[in-house]
């Protein structure tokens, strides 16, 4: 199933998470899927990267200036069970986010359910720029967020 996905930037200090998880709970808005991961890891991604293709996308002083800031700040993914009433809510407390459409598959809790998934992603030719997923006790089904390069047909494919 097509869900909205929100990605916002905080500061990755001790609470940051705590002050985000309790505005939510406050408005009743309740976190379905969550990853977060050190910004500076990214960025280092994109400077490693540089390197690899015939074009560069930014100077050295560029990426070492990021990666010292980015150390700072954490990328959160997250999906809600009210995604306009969070996009309000993170806008009115001046988050920076975004948001974008990723698929969310509930998977029985089994060896093999996510390789079939992730096995027909690319049979039918659709690159995963990442994935996210977990599951609360072996007899319930794992969510599994998927970010598709193509989500139009990877719609289709899942539905």
């Amino acid at each position: 199933m097509v869900r909205t996905e929100i990605s916002l930037f905080m500061k990755n200090v001790p609470g940051e998470l705590g002050k985000l998880a309790s505005l939510l709970a406050g408005e009743n808005i309740n976190i379905d899927a969550l990853t977060i991961q050190d910004a500076s890891a990214y960025v280092q991604e994109l400077f490693r990267a540089r390197g690899k293709s015939l074009k560069r996308i930014a100077s050295v002083a560029s990426y070492n200036s990021m990666r010292k800031d980015s150390a700072e700040f954490a990328l959160i993914r997250l999906l809600v069970n009210q995604t306009d009433k969070a996009i309000d809510l993170l806008s009115k407390y001046e988050y920076v986010f975004d948001i974008m459409p990723v698929i969310a598959i509930e998977l029985d809790n089994r060896p093999g359910a996510l390789a079939e998934v992730t096995t027909k992603f690319g049979e039918e030719g659709i690159n995963i720029n990442y994935v996210y997923g977990s599951v609360s006790s072996p007899d319930q089904k794992c969510l599994f967020v998927f970010c598709p390069e193509d989500i139009e047909l990877a719609s289709k494919i899942f539905q």
